[in-house]
């Protein structure tokens, strides 16, 4: 049977669909006769998802379904789903008023019917779209990935259709090995109905890939949709320049869903992939990377790509990225400007150097200030995001002053206005760290449900834990209350005047503890 291939990206915020655009390219160079198209649900109203998707079934007719779910899990301090998920929750976990309880309580219960509507839509759709698509081939089969399904892949066994191949992690070489009619059992995936997904299966580590330029000319013939993203000349186009993080972030899932093997594209790849965007007309890419620089010995990679940028005449790009600052030197700095980086998000959660090496995120924080203090020498005058999360462990009132100290160091070197803080509680994720920490202090037990959203489960999943946790939901609700347009930076100076701000050099200093394994198990 000849394959023809449907990419299906479920329904999701706008962002650009890079995994399948990604997939179907890589197809396409080892199958150039097999047939494809991608079909961005995002793109469509919703009211006309079940009827847009059956239309493209019957016009294509594939024999392979390719689903791409990339959001699951809500808790943000920001809107969607019809309302701000955070501070829902802390209108009705904390709030003292009980009208202000109830508008939290209603909130919740918008968000929660929306979110469970997504989950019953997206699931319907997988449904509908294989069942249609066995009207013309009998035998026809679906693949179901992406980053939802990578995280939660244990619960969704029950909720996919029999035989349904659950990718959890990267396609290409699952997806190649289906299409040789090769034995994939030892990819990274299971077989809905058929057999038990493998015991810490998302530990395993990907299949090395080195990735070639994505072929922009064949994407837009198989996806006539790819203008939508192009014609907004602020939209951020993803590009990807290296796969895998090193680190051990207590509560990041990224190092295990990519693996810890760092893997590198070959910079001339990446700029010839940059170029085939930039002539098409687009000026801002977002490096996609779990990290820029994961780790020092990546400075070099990161030299090399942006000197051929440099190299290319694209002088009038944009970029953005997530950084690991600490990995950064004078002669990268002064790339990342001339290059023309303009936005760049630090994620240390925290500005206590104690609270860092107990969360494993192996940031030292005093050279974090040094590198931006070169970072700011090279001219770099545009926007930095710090993202926060508080009450991750053993948060104290003590380095929630050294937080306060660490930011306003952060404001002194670029400017209070060039400095937006991003208030975080993480949402805890199966698969890490912080979730063996919950089961060691009896938060959490095995066996919980980490796709639920019933109140007496979110309140532990959106992490927050007392002592503390009442404190930060006062803080908040205060922030909201005075300054909702500009809530990190409320939140910041709130905790300032209640609780002051301690010396620079002690939220810089973190003297080790002999017991300090023990809080996080490995």
């Amino acid at each position: 049977m000849n394959q023809k291939i449907l990419y299906v990206r479920l329904p999701c915020n706008p962002i650009f669909p890079i995994g399948v655009v990604y997939l179907s390219d890589h197809v396409h160079k080892l199958f150039p006769e097999i047939e494809q198209r991608i079909f961005d649900l995002g793109t469509i109203p919703p009211l006309d998802f079940g009827k847009a998707l059956n239309q493209c079934i019957d016009e294509f007719q594939p024999t392979l379904l390719v689903f791409s779910w990339r959001d699951i899990q809500i808790y943000a301090p920001v809107g969607g789903r019809g309302g701000n998920p955070l501070q829902n929750a802390f209108e009705f976990y904390y709030a003292k008023n009980p009208l202000i309880r109830f508008r939290g309580a209603l909130g919740g219960l918008k968000v929660t019917t929306a979110y469970y509507g997504e989950l019953w839509r997206n699931k319907g759709l997988i449904q509908q779209g294989l069942k249609r698509a066995r009207k013309y081939h009998p035998d026809a089969r679906c693949i179901v990935g992406g980053g939802a399904v990578s995280v939660f892949y244990e619960q969704l066994k029950k909720q996919l259709p029999q035989g349904t191949i659950v990718s959890v992690g990267e396609g290409e070489t699952l997806l190649e090995k289906y299409l040789r009619g090769d034995d994939f059992s030892s990819e990274r995936c299971y077989v809905v109905g058929e057999k038990e997904p493998r015991k810490n299966l998302i530990h395993e580590e990907p299949t090395p890939l080195e990735k070639s330029a994505c072929n922009y000319d064949y994407i837009h013939r198989i996806w006539p949709d790819l203008d939508y993203y192009l014609q907004d000349s602020d939209f951020y186009i993803g590009v990807q320049t290296k796969r895998g993080c090193p680190h051990n972030c207590c509560y990041c899932v990224y190092t295990v869903v990519e693996g810890k093997q760092v893997r590198i594209n070959p910079a001339d790849e990446v700029v010839k992939e940059m170029r085939q965007l930039y002539d098409r007309g687009i000026r801002n890419f977002w490096f996609t990377d779990a990290q820029f620089i994961p780790a020092r010995k990546f400075i070099n990679d990161a030299i090399e790509l942006l000197q051929k940028i440099v190299d290319s005449g694209m002088t009038d790009i944009h970029w953005a990225a997530y950084i690991r600052a600490d990995n950064l030197n004078p002669q990268l700095c002064d790339l990342m400007v001339k290059t023309g980086m303009n936005y760049f998000e630090i994620g240390i959660t925290s500005g206590s150097q104690e609270l860092v090496r107990k969360m494993r995120m192996g940031y030292n924080l005093r050279t974090v200030l040094q590198n931006c203090r070169d970072l700011k020498a090279a001219g770099f005058n545009d926007l930095v995001s710090v993202n926060y999360s508080f009450n991750v462990i053993d948060e104290t009132f003590d380095t929630i002053r050294q937080t306060i100290a660490y930011h306003r160091e952060l404001e002194k070197i670029f400017g209070v206005d060039k400095v937006e803080p991003a208030i975080f509680f993480i949402g805890l994720q199966p698969h890490t760290h912080l979730e063996e920490y919950a089961f060691k202090k009896e938060i959490l037990k095995p066996g919980y449900d980490p796709m639920s959203l019933m109140p007496w489960t979110a309140k532990k999943l959106l992490w927050n834990p007392e002592p503390l946790g009442s404190f930060f939901g006062e803080v908040c609700l205060e922030a909201w209350r005075q300054n909702p347009n500009d809530f990190g930076r409320e939140v910041l100076k709130i905790l300032e005047e209640r609780l002051g701000k301690a010396d620079l050099e002690e939220a810089l200093t973190a003297p080790v503890e002999p017991n300090r394994k023990e809080l996080i198990p490995a």
